[in-house]
Order: structure tokens, then C-alpha cells, then sequence
């Protein structure tokens, strides 16, 4: 395994890997189109950023692209090591260093948890080799805005908003396309679109989704009352998220093509 520097990670609460799969496994399973964007081929080496269980790390690689996967969560970590075997490491998506440069960098649904982008941006582009590509998708503005607003009408209720904490980073196309451009990459495509998404293995529905990616959102309600929040976001949910006795999530997704181009912004110009 090559070995690699990395400065401390800051992992995210943990992960439960297992259920993570088992559940939400439309993640990957819906990631074909910014896999087919990054288009890896054999030789190359492509660094996974948020790789979650490894399994489009996998996936890259059965093209014949060696893959470096990278995430800030241990049981992430352990997960994408037992499946890739190589080269996974455990660092904070914000200042990851390795030693050596990559053809790309490639993300998906990992980037809206990483709340201070340009310092993500700055450590892609340490990462790539000129001419290097970055290649990503991520939430996007009005991402999940239902469930959100489900989540904050139940707290509200129950008076129970204090210490609630939004976890995520969803950018419009405009401000994603100028942190990039700020960092010297060059777009060479943008897509936003909104993408409903149905829960199809969670029988707890909207509830499911919160308790599995909402910590932050909910993580200071009373062990005792908990039930009745998510109970409570169900029912508020439900007019917009409940269509024929299926649940969805509300996704509005951002996926992007850039490459790194050196003379293309100076370090005085990069947004900080």
C-alpha cells in the first residue's frame, strides 16, 4: 500500500456503515451518470473523495483506474478497506494531503457535508496534476428543502430548536462554478436537476432518512421524545414526500466536470 501524509482527520459522527448499504444504497446505485462524466481508464489514478463503503471506488476501479478513496469517518473507512484492500485512508476531507498528484479527483454525494468548501477546493487542486480533472457530484441548492422544513416545523413545535445545527453545504451552480474558477479550474459543465428519490428500504419513511443523515438536526432532542419527533416529521412531510404510499427524498443535484489548468488563477485570486 503506498503510503500517504495526511494531516489529522476530523471525522463526522460515526457512520453505521452496515445500514448505510443496506438502506441507502441508492446512493451508489444513482451515481452512473457522474461516473460516466469522470470516464476513468486504465493506468490513471483517480483519488475518491467521500468514498462512503467504497463502492464506486470499486467500481472506478474495475475500469482499470487505480483509485486512492479517502473519507473522514472510521467505519466509512473500515468498510471501503475491506472492500478495496489498498491505499483507503481516513482524513478530513478540508486539508487532505497525499504524496503524489492524481489524474483526478472524483466525489459524489460527499462534498455537501464538507461546510467549508474553498478549503476542500484548495486541497483538490494541491491533489491533481496539471490539467488534472474534478469531477463531482454533490446536493444542490434546495436540496431536501421538504424534509427540512419538516424537521424544523416538528422542532418548533415541540420547542425543542435550540441546538440544532444544519450539517450541509448546498450551492447553487453560480457559486459553485465561481469557487471553482476562483481556484484556477476551468468548467467544463455544470448540471443542476432535480432528482426525487424514492426511500425504497426505509419502512419508517422520511423518519428513516432523518435519523440515518439528520444527526445534526436532531441530535439534541431527548432520547424520551425523539419517536415523537420523527413521528411528527413524518406527518408534516407526508402532503409533499408520500405520493401512492411511497416515500421520497427531495434531491436537487449538482454535478460538475472541471479541470485544473495552473495559469488559470494566481493564489492572490483564490477565495478563502
Amino acid at each position: 500500500m503506498t503510503q500517504h501524509s495526511v494531516h489529522e482527520s476530523q471525522p463526522a459522527p460515526g457512520w453505521d456503515a452496515d445500514r448505510y448499504d443496506r438502506q441507502f444504497g441508492y446512493v451508489s446505485a444513482l451515481a452512473g451518470g457522474v461516473v460516466e462524466l469522470l470516464a476513468p481508464v486504465p493506468g490513471e489514478t483517480v483519488l475518491d473523495l467521500g468514498c462512503g463503503t467504497g463502492e464506486l471506488a470499486a467500481t472506478i476501479a474495475a475500469r482499470g483506474a487505480r483509485v486512492i478513496a479517502v473519507d473522514g469517518d472510521p467505519a466509512m473507512v473500515a468498510s471501503a478497506s475491506a472492500r478495496l484492500g489498498s491505499d483507503v485512508l481516513l482524513a478530513d476531507g478540508h486539508d487532505f494531503r497525499i504524496d503524489e498528484q492524481v489524474d483526478a479527483v472524483f466525489s459524489n454525494a460527499a462534498l455537501h457535508w464538507m461546510t467549508r468548501p474553498a478549503e476542500v477546493v484548495a486541497a483538490v487542486r494541491r491533489a491533481l496534476r496539471p490539467g488534472g480533472r474534478f469531477v463531482a457530484e454533490l446536493g444542490g441548492a434546495h436540496n431536501v428543502a421538504g424534509i427540512l422544513a419538516a424537521v424544523r416545523t416538528a422542532l418548533a413545535e415541540l420547542g425543542l430548536t435550540e441546538g440544532a445545527r444544519m450539517p450541509w453545504y448546498f450551492p447553487s451552480p453560480g457559486q459553485y462554478a465561481t469557487l471553482l474558477e476562483a481556484h484556477g479550474f476551468q468548467v467544463l459543465r455544470m448540471d443542476y436537476f432535480a432528482r426525487p428519490t424514492e426511500l425504497t428500504d426505509c419502512p419508517g419513511g422520511v423518519a428513516d432518512w432523518v435519523a440515518m443523515f439528520g444527526a445534526a438536526l436532531i441530535g439534541h432532542v431527548p432520547p424520551d421524545r425523539r419517536d415523537a419527533v420523527l413521528a411528527r416529521i413524518n406527518e408534516l412531510a407526508a402532503p409533499t414526500l408520500l405520493r401512492d404510499g411511497r416515500w421520497y427524498a427531495d434531491y436537487h443535484r449538482l454535478r460538475f466536470a472541471a479541470v485544473w489548468e495552473p495559469d488559470g488563477a494566481s493564489d492572490a485570486a483564490v477565495v478563502r
